[in-house]
């Protein structure tokens, strides 16, 4: 029998995820059949959580088959649904192109009384001054060039930052389209301008053109001697926290520091494996990431690490590939140490824990609920170090994962929905925290990660050089995996149901 508490926090869950699914449907219906098919696909990302904490809040526990098998099943309904949405997408642009021909031909055979303003003999019919514009005069006649009926149709330029705003139609496929106006512009004028294709507010695709000084700038000596001072301040909470899981203070038992070196290895293994995956990934796309700047934490050793494109992206697709490195190397790494952990604990280990560290995540519960059996029933478990290492790397990866600002979560979620979700998971990630914090005061984890977000990773990464291209249905599934065990890694498990499980005496 559910408890209170459980059974009103399992209606609150489900209320809320049907209030979002009929918000979502609601925002669909307007957009017809691409509306439609839209929000069934938002429902195949939903589903599967609702059902896997549902049965869990219900004291049906999934094992690994279940698991895999219940995410095999939503990610093939999402990838069919992806294909009927692009081909659905593209009928409805062919009938757009016929419009706008049968229109030129009306235009065409009654010149008096054009149908279209778009067909102008200027393919940029509606030009600002040229004074009016940061680009000069004779670059920007060189840009205007570069736009045709066969690509990107300019009808208005507008004034930008340091460069210009090109409004029009798009007449083909996006990443088609901005390699070729990408290519002749670089033929007229060399390296000195980058070419963005994005959505306006209106969701209707622009091109902007910038000079390129307005790239991203590699780090600076000053930021390098701060990216190394943090090096080995982490070094040293590393050495610290590890020390007091052994139980001492390592600043006050120096001597002691060969003890905590098998630990600390490993910890630096997890944090190896995620920020060498991310270096690694960038350079097979073309792009650059800088170093690390790594957060300390007296609490979990640290927080992870900071880091900054220094280049521009080409598109969703690579900002989605180097995003996800990291995570999952990361992740991968601390799943192998922690079931190896598992498998080596024994009467006697290292470590002894209270059963309610298993309860602390579903995800680490499950796995250790698998691995060790009936010896979760005890009030303290004997464990390997291991544990404890893969414990906290999960830990770090999924606040990592979380979808806000430029953390990898976010990242993420901008390259497979876009900036407006990212936008709004950025926003309520930052709430949902606060409200946590302010339930649990007693754990500080929570408060100085919803501080360096808010201070230093709320910001949207900047919009790739093609922005309206959307990564595959195979990226949105990997996406999906991964914010499917940050939720699994960051939620615990309840009292009763961890009972129900077998999970304490």
């Amino acid at each position: 029998m559910f408890t209170p508490s459980e059974t009103t926090t399992v209606i609150f869950i489900v209320i809320i995820a049907l209030g979002v699914l009929g918000w979502g449907f609601n925002r669909a219906r307007p957009y017809g059949k691409l509306g439609i098919l839209s929000w069934l696909q938002s429902v195949a990302l939903i589903v599967p959580w609702l059902v896997f904490f549902g049965l869990i809040g219900m004291g049906i526990y999934l094992n690994l088959v279940g698991i895999l098998g219940l995410l095999v099943v939503s990610t093939g309904f999402y990838i069919w649904l992806g294909r009927e949405l692009r081909a659905a997408g593209q009928d409805a642009l062919l009938r757009e192109r016929a419009a706008k021909l049968l229109q030129a031909r009306m235009a065409a055979e009654n010149p008096e009384n054009p149908a279209n303003p778009d067909n102008a003999d200027n393919p940029v019919a509606l030009v600002m001054e040229a004074e009016d514009l940061a680009i000069p005069e004779e670059d920007l006649k060189a840009v205007q060039g570069i736009f045709g009926i066969d690509t990107f149709f300019a009808t208005k330029t507008i004034p930008y930052d340091q460069g210009a705003i090109f409004q029009g139609n798009l007449r083909g496929e996006p990443g088609a389209v901005h390699e070729k106006l990408s290519a002749t512009l670089k033929e007229r004028l060399a390296d000195r301008y980058r070419l963005f294709l994005v959505e306006n507010p209106d969701g209707k695709p622009v091109v902007i053109v910038l000079p390129a000084s307005a790239d991203p700038q590699p780090l600076t000596t000053g930021q390098k001697i701060l990216a190394s001072l943090l090096f080995l301040a982490t070094l040293a909470t590393t050495g610290e926290t590890v020390g007091l899981f052994f139980g001492f203070d390592l600043f006050s038992e120096v001597d002691r520091f060969q003890q905590i070196l098998p630990v600390s290895i490993g910890i630096w293994l997890i944090l190896g494996a995620h920020e060498i995956a991310h270096q690694v990934m960038a350079k097979q796309r073309g792009v650059k990431f800088s170093l690390p700047f790594f957060i300390p934490s007296l609490q979990i050793a640290t927080f992870g690490a900071i880091n900054r494109f220094q280049s521009l992206l080409p598109s969703r697709s690579t900002l989605f590939d180097v995003a996800i490195a990291g995570p999952a190397a990361g992740g991968i790494t601390s799943v192998i140490l922690l079931i190896t952990g598992l498998l080596l604990s024994h009467a006697g280990s290292a470590f002894q824990m209270p059963t309610e560290f298993f309860q602390g995540s579903i995800l680490v519960g499950t796995l250790a609920k698998v691995v060790l059996g009936s010896a979760l029933q005890e009030k303290i478990v004997d464990v390997h170090p291991l544990v404890i290492v893969g414990w906290l790397g999960l830990v770090l990866t999924a606040l990592n994962l979380m979808p806000a600002g430029q953390l990898d979560g976010g990242r993420i979620v901008q390259a497979i929905y876009g900036r407006k979700t990212a936008q709004r998971t950025t926003i309520a990630t930052l709430i949902l925290l606060g409200i946590v914090s302010f339930i649990n005061p007693a754990n500080p984890v929570i408060l100085y990660w919803l501080v360096i977000i808010a201070f230093l990773q709320r910001g949207l990464e900047r919009p790739t050089l093609n922005e309206i291209s959307e990564p595959d249905d195979a990226r949105a599934a990997l996406g999906l995996l991964a914010l499917f065990l940050m939720i699994a890694t960051m939620i615990p498990l309840t009292p009763g149901l961890a009972g129900r499980l077998g999970i304490g005496g």
